[in-house]
């Protein structure tokens, strides 16, 4: 793999250990996959997860001397100044989390933490070379932008905002993002959830195959949101990096999803009646529930306000906690208009910096809990809570008193 002479100098450690260790790792990436050359990045976003392995990557980089060239924006941990008060949590637990975003306020990061980087603090433009992590922005860069990011993992997105470079191969690559196969889509789309439980079963069946999606008789073009939850269902149930969607996505638009001199071949057709199926499949059946999580991805400004919309003034029920993950713009914003006052009086808490896939959320541990977001439910159950999968609508009538107050 050829190397400027600035890269060479980085890997030789002219500029520091940690620098180093950053432009090692890149390398090592780029000859796996047959990269001929590194290129420039002006973007970076890193999925910190508040786990010790991410934290050891980044501190030992910064301890090393490193700092971000290109300085990512990053994923949520929790919010430990709020929820550490409200939920019982291990010093352990705590002290890892203040660790890590000390280790990564050293380094230069942005301390976003937000997994939708792409809809407000860092976002791409067409063609651009970037570096994401994180399983809900990489494909919503690369398909809805048109950026370029391959599918990153948060220690090669980290060492690619050390150095400002990443291997040139994958998405990177004009022929490597044309479609691989046809999904046509006979169901009715209304809203996130349904595309997000589209995701899930194209994710499922693709790998990490791009799909063209076309959508028998759509009646609206779909929302941020809507794209938003089915890529993050594509990287959940599969490792889809990108999509194109016929008359919707940049490159699908251009005509630059065609693979030159082949037809695609049709491989699934979804209906309403595989999508009702796929809900059935998922997860758990309906019971009392102790809680209700929204916001994985990140709820948006939009989503919040048709919460407030459902809910028509109805209190949620005593042993039931209601909590939305937002970024912190989203809440301030969400605080500055009213709605997070008004949400609180009716029982609903919002809450910024935070992912569901955290310790603060163990003390509902072996209640059943309900969510709009198949990839919320996956992790979560990993952490000992079973979740039910229902449309945002059904997770706020489970949620209310009957009749309302």
């Amino acid at each position: 793999m050829f190397l400027a002479d600035d890269e060479k100098r980085m890997l030789d450690g002219d500029y520091g250990p940690g620098v180093q260790k950053a432009m090692e790792l890149l390398v090592a990436l780029g000859k796996a996959f047959d990269a001929e050359r590194l290129i420039p990045v002006s973007r970076t976003h890193v999925a910190l997860s508040g786990q010790e392995g991410d934290t050891y990557w980044c501190t030992m980089l910064a301890d090393g001397g490193a700092k971000c060239k290109i300085a990512p924006t990053t994923n949520p941990a929790w919010d430990v100044n709020a929820l550490s008060k409200r939920f019982e949590v291990t010093e352990a637990e705590l002290e890892l989390a203040v660790r890590t975003i000390d280790a990564y306020r050293r380094i230069g990061a942005v301390l976003s933490f937000c997994c939708t980087p792409e809809l407000e603090s860092n976002v791409p433009v067409f063609g651009e070379h970037v570096a994401f992590s994180e399983s809900s922005a990489t494909p919503y860069v690369n398909s809805v932008l048109g950026a370029r990011s391959n599918r990153e993992s948060s220690v090669s997105a980290l060492a690619s905002a050390v150095t400002g470079k990443t291997p040139l191969y994958g998405l990177h690559l004009s022929e490597n993002r044309v479609g691989q196969f046809m999904v046509i889509v006979e169901a009715e789309m209304r809203d996130p959830y349904d595309w997000g439980i589209l995701g899930w079963y194209i994710g499922k069946f693709a790998g990490n195959r791009i799909p063209v999606i076309r959508v028998v008789n759509m009646k609206q073009r779909p929302a941020p949101e809507d794209l938003l939850y089915m890529g993050a269902e594509m990287n959940t149930s599969g490792a889809v990096p990108m999509y194109h969607i016929e008359d919707v996505t940049p490159e699908a638009l251009m005509q630059k999803h065609l693979p030159a001199g082949k037809a695609f071949d049709v491989e699934l057709v979804v209906g309403d009646r595989e999508l009702k199926d796929q809900q059935e499949e998922l997860f758990e059946k309906i019971g009392p529930i102790n809680l209700v999580m929204l916001g994985c991805p990140h709820y948006t400004y939009a989503q919040i306000r048709e919460v407030e919309h459902l809910l028509n003034g109805r209190h949620v029920k005593k042993g039931v906690d209601f909590w939305i993950l937002t970024s912190f713009y989203t809440l301030e914003l969400a605080a500055r208009s009213g709605e997070r006052a008004r949400l609180k009086d009716l029982g609903v808490e919002l809450v910024a910096d935070t992912c569901i896939d955290e310790p603060c959320w163990k003390s509902f541990e072996g209640g059943l809990g309900m969510t709009d977001s198949p990839k919320c439910a996956y992790y979560r159950k990993r952490r000992g809570q079973p979740f039910v999968v229902r449309r945002l609508h059904d997770c706020i009538e489970a949620a209310v008193e009957q009749g309302g107050r």
